[in-house]
This record gives structure tokens, sequence and C-alpha cells, in this order.
């Protein structure tokens, strides 16, 4: 079964794929632009014992998510399910936003869920599911994070809305909200990595489970949620974050 995971080469996308890769067999790890990190993904996923192609692509326009599941259809392995993780980071606040980058990453961060979908609709057959890798904030403010947060909670609703359309036809949307992690998409967020790492030991010391979150958090969750058990879960976003949230 072939597995796409956008923004797969790095972060959050790259655990998830180390996750999926020896239990689905075959990995496509779709990347914006970092060659090296792609390289360095490939490497890691076939020391594995995976499958695993790398497709640079731009998800953020219904253009570039179509000509993505044109190059996964023309490697003729077929889809099974999609993990959505590629992200825009653009720190701002709202109204000091450059307006026109400001729609781009709301684009990448939102709207692609639903370009991806529509283009892969003729893919993705009974038994397949997608999965949204979210975050808490899209539903609690953080400081410059609104390019994210807006794009992810309008990603929120697509998920929501999908359902009824995906449902009837035997293909599942979810949506997983892991916790703060260290990436390199979070320092970029954050400025620099030692506030990333500053902004992690500070949630592991604040979060109500008394720990920082790892990768096997949410990438089980993501596992289960393409597996068959899941088959009743439609139009959920569920929280990998050990509380946080939930305990003012």
């Amino acid at each position: 079964m072939t597995v796409l995971i956008t923004g797969g080469t790095k972060g959050i996308g790259l655990a998830i794929a180390r996750r999926l890769a020896p239990i689905h067999g075959r990995v496509v790890l779709a990347y914006h632009s970092d060659e090296a990190a792609a390289q360095a993904a490939h490497a890691d996923i076939t020391a594995l014992g995976a499958s695993v192609d790398t497709v640079r692509s731009e998800v953020g326009s219904p253009e570039g998510a179509a000509a993505l599941m044109a190059e996964i259809e023309r490697q003729g392995h077929g889809l099974s399910h999609i993990v959505h993780a590629a992200a825009m980071i653009y720190p701002t606040t709202l109204l000091g936003a450059d307006l026109a980058k400001f729609r781009q990453a709301v684009e990448t961060n939102g709207l692609s869920l639903l370009y991806l979908v529509h283009a892969a609709q003729g893919l993705l057959d009974r038994g397949s599911s997608v999965v949204f890798i979210t975050s808490m904030g899209s539903r609690i403010p953080s400081p410059n994070y609104g390019a994210l947060g807006v794009g992810k909670a309008l990603a929120e609703a697509i998920v929501r809305y999908l359902v009824a359309e995906l449902a009837p036809r035997g293909i599942r949307i979810n949506g997983v909200a892991p916790g703060l992690v260290h990436t390199t998409s979070v320092a970029a967020m954050l400025g620099s990595e030692d506030a990333a790492q500053a902004a992690v030991d500070r949630a592991a010391r604040t979060n109500p489970s008394g720990r920082e979150s790892r990768d096997s958090d949410y990438a089980a969750l993501v596992e289960f949620l393409l597996g068959p058990e899941a088959e009743f879960i439609q139009g959920q976003v569920i929280a990998a974050t050990g509380g946080t949230g939930v305990i003012g």
C-alpha cells in the first residue's frame, strides 16, 4: 500500500514516515524545496526496508496538487492513504502581515487539503484514509502564529465538510494535532533553535501529563487512523498533546 506524506522529508512528516514505512511498505514523500533533506529522508526510509520515492511539489495551488497526483499515478503503484503534513511558515501578526504572503500561507496551510483530496479522488478507494496534521494553534491563538493557525483552522473545517462526500465512498478523513515538538519549522517560527528548545521545555513543564511530546505520541495515532480499526472515525480532530489546552 502506498502512503503519500506531504512535508514528509523533515520534522513531524518524517517522523510519521518512519512509523508508517515498515507497516505499509511504500511511501511517497512530497517536499517543497530542501533537496538535501529529501536525499537524507530517502536514505533514512530506505534503511528501514521500505520502498520510498521523493517528489518535489507545490501543494499550495490546485495545479501543484494535480501535478503531484499525476506523478503518483504515473509511478503505477496506486495510492492508499494521504497524510498531509506540509506547511508554510510565515511568522507575523495579522495586522502587520504582508497580505499577499499571508494569503499564500493560508492557502498552503488550509486550502491545500482540498486541492490534494480533489486531485486524488480518482486514486483513493474504499478503505483509504486522509489524515491532516493540524495544531492547537488552530484554536488557541499564539503570537506570530496567525498565518499557520488560520490556515489550519480552515483545513479543519474542510475536514468536517468533506466527510459528507467521502464517507459514503468508504473513505475516511480526520485530523491529528500533535503537541509542541522541536522542529526546524518551530525554530523558524520562534526565531532560533534556542527559542524552540525553550518553548518545548516550557511546554513539558506546564503539560498536565508532565512531559514533552514524543514522535510516537502522534505517529501512533496516525497509524491507527489509517488502519481498518478506525473505520468508523470520521471528521474528528484528535489532539495528542498530553492535556495541553484542556486544563487552563
